[in-house]
């Protein structure tokens, strides 16, 4: 679990933009947006197979 505390003088907007900047960099964003909706197998080698021919380009 992100875990951030908030320092004296701090503000709560400055926590909470501390608090996406991390989350982001574990990839807690990326997996819950992968997890929001139901991906048939068939979609998922497609689409992983659609990234592959990019990255090669």
């Amino acid at each position: 679990m992100t875990e951030v505390r908030i320092g004296q003088g701090e503000s709560l907007d400055e926590a909470l933009r501390r608090f996406r900047k991390k989350c982001q960099r574990n990839g807690i964003i990326s997996e819950m947006k992968r997890h929001e909706h139901y991906e048939k197998p068939s979609e998922r080698r497609r689409k992983r197979e659609q990234a592959r021919r990019r990255k090669k380009r």
